[in-house]
């Protein structure tokens, strides 16, 4: 029997150590992935809707003419501004002053609010409704799809808010959930400019 591997030999000998990696952080990839999906899904109502006009023997309802472009005008320069403002919430935050960054975050909730209201309100006033042809059901297809994405980023938004209270949760290191919620707030805005000159604008 071969005695020359004693237990002096066994401490002696170089354990494997098992040292577990850190995981890269890929949240922020799976969140543009996702708006890129999002991405698709308004591209193809962006389709329809272009074919749909372009084809369409009688495009808009009987009795009306075209629709009004003060008011959404008003909400577009509103709801626009707004990506200036959660701007300005980030370099707030990146400067670690967290009362201006709660500021700037609930003036854009309220921003998203008021846009909101002035859609209803908008809605409310109309001469047509969802089952009045092609043209209305694609106009509150559109605008309202976009509007429930306007609701869940104020909401993301107010949920950031009151989580900032929380000790070390927005700070210039640790701030993915308002980084992602300012990211999809700009797809918000952007996907409304192109919905408004299409709608809006192309009458």
């Amino acid at each position: 029997m071969d005695t020359s591997l004693t237990p002096a030999h066994l401490q002696s000998a170089p354990e494997k150590e098992h040292v577990l990696g850190e995981h890269a952080d890929n949240r922020m990839f799976g969140f543009i992935v996702f708006l890129l999906s999002e991405s698709m899904v308004f591209l193809g109502f962006f389709g329809g809707y272009i074919a749909l006009k372009l084809t369409a023997a009688d495009w808009l309802p009987p009795g009306v003419t075209g629709l009004e472009t003060i008011t959404p005008a008003i909400n577009t320069a509103v709801l626009v501004s707004s990506s200036f403002v959660i701007y300005f919430g980030e370099l707030a935050l990146e400067r670690n002053k967290l009362n201006l960054f709660r500021f700037f975050l609930f003036a854009t909730a309220a921003m998203g609010t008021y846009f909101l209201a002035g859609q209803a309100i908008e809605w409310q006033g109309l001469d047509f409704g969802l089952t009045s042809g092609l043209f209305g059901g694609t106009f509150y297809l559109l605008t309202g799809f976009h509007g429930l994405h306007v609701f869940v980023g104020v909401l993301l938004q107010l949920g950031v808010l009151i989580r900032s209270f929380t000790p070390k949760h927005a700070t210039p290191e640790n701030h993915y959930g308002f980084a992602s919620t300012s990211l999809f707030w700009h797809f918000v805005d952007v996907i409304w400019i192109i919905l408004f000159s299409l709608i809006y604008l192309w009458q």
